[in-house]
């Protein structure tokens, strides 16, 4: 069989101020991205479609991603090929019990197979076997289905896993909320799809994160393409479908300040951001600058010169900075923020929900800040 998998969408993500028609820009982004992808799949011409997870950012959608997705079942369905879709870290209620997105769009594509109840599900297709672990609540439900995929395997057809954990044999880009962490040598199939990771990324034979369908951040390596994979179960052979046209991040050439006077470094930046490219999202590193020297950058200039970005941010480091402060390692940062909780006097709130929240705000400080 030939199999299209799309990593995460993020449907509803919005960041930065800008806005387009009443809609925040970069959520529009994410949303072109996905039906491109969508698109992209389609092209390939597969006998199974795979949504790997986090199609949404949140557990409860806005009306406008629900709708998005919908369109892109719509499509899919219209063009005959029938569909696997799991959970993610990012769109699975936080409680058992809670309403599920996915919930209401298995009804409505009751044709289409969905693993979102935080169980193991085994869908028996023509020439395959797929069994699907969603994003789970604990690591020990995790890895308690991931044995009953195990055990489920197919003797006679090439069985397919579908999941979406954090491998510690793929170093992390930052930290992220309601992660379940698993080592790949728990991935027992014959092939594995994997959603989470943004990288398309080859994590060992037979195993591979499909990547996301767009860059979120720079922490997400814009350099590297972002898209679809495409999985041949006969051969066992998977290739990556990069899209095309979507919002640049890049990485301007760095200022290096040290020795230059304030009207030198200010035409520096102005020579550097005059160079964005239209559209994209941009930021410069001014290295050893002098700290008067920062403070007289005409800034109003600096963002006359660089309009052409949706957005631009300066990354001052800043010379003959004598204390040097230790900071934590940033995949420490959510277990700091727990720690904290526990002495903390909450009597009457929802500390279950003060602690997601956190992790949350945490991690997409981290994103937007790489």
């Amino acid at each position: 069989m030939r199999v299209a998998a799309l990593g995460d969408a993020h449907l509803g993500r919005a960041y930065y101020s800008h806005a387009t028609d009443g809609v925040n820009q970069r959520e529009r982004d994410f949303e072109v991205s996905f039906e491109a992808a969508v698109a992209l799949a389609l092209d390939q011409e597969p006998d199974l479609v795979v949504w790997l997870g986090d199609v949404f950012d949140h557990p409860r959608p806005t009306y406008r991603s629900f709708c998005v997705a919908q369109r892109a079942l719509q499509r899919i369905r219209d063009h005959g090929v029938p569909l696997v879709a799991i959970t993610g870290n990012h769109d699975t209620p936080r409680l058992p019990g809670t309403g599920s997105p996915y919930t209401a769009l298995a009804g409505a594509f009751p044709e289409m197979h969905w693993a979102h109840r935080l169980s193991y599900e085994r869908f028996e297709l023509p020439g395959l076997v797929v069994h699907a672990v969603p994003q789970m609540l604990t690591v020990d439900a995790t890895l308690e289905a991931l044995d009953q995929a195990d055990g489920g395997r197919d003797l006679d057809r090439p069985n397919l896993l579908l999941t979406h954990p954090r491998l510690p044999q793929v170093e992390p880009r930052y930290a992220d909320i309601n992660e379940i962490e698993v080592d790949a040598g728990r991935l027992r199939s014959d092939l594995v799809l994997l959603g989470h990771y943004h990288v398309h990324t080859a994590v060992r034979p037979g195993i591979w994160y499909a990547g996301s369908t767009d860059s979120f951040s720079f922490a997400d390596d814009p350099e590297r393409a972002k898209g679809v994979v495409v999985l041949d179960t006969d051969s066992g052979q998977c290739h990556h479908e990069a899209l095309e046209g979507q919002r640049p991040l890049v990485t301007l050439e760095t200022v290096h300040a040290l020795g230059l006077s304030p009207s030198e470094v200010q035409a520096q930046v102005m020579d550097r951001v005059s160079g964005v490219p239209e559209g994209a999202v941009a930021r410069l590193y001014i290295d050893d600058v002098d700290t008067e020297a920062w403070r007289l950058l005409d800034l109003d200039a600096v963002w006359d010169a660089g309009a052409a970005a949706l957005h631009l941010k300066l990354e001052p480091r800043f010379a003959d900075v004598t204390a040097h402060v230790e900071l934590p390692e940033l995949d420490s940062i959510p277990g700091r923020w727990e720690r904290y909780l526990v002495d903390q006097d909450l009597v009457g709130y929802d500390r279950s929900r003060i602690k997601d929240l956190g992790l949350e705000y945490l991690a997409r400080a981290v994103e937007v800040g790489e």
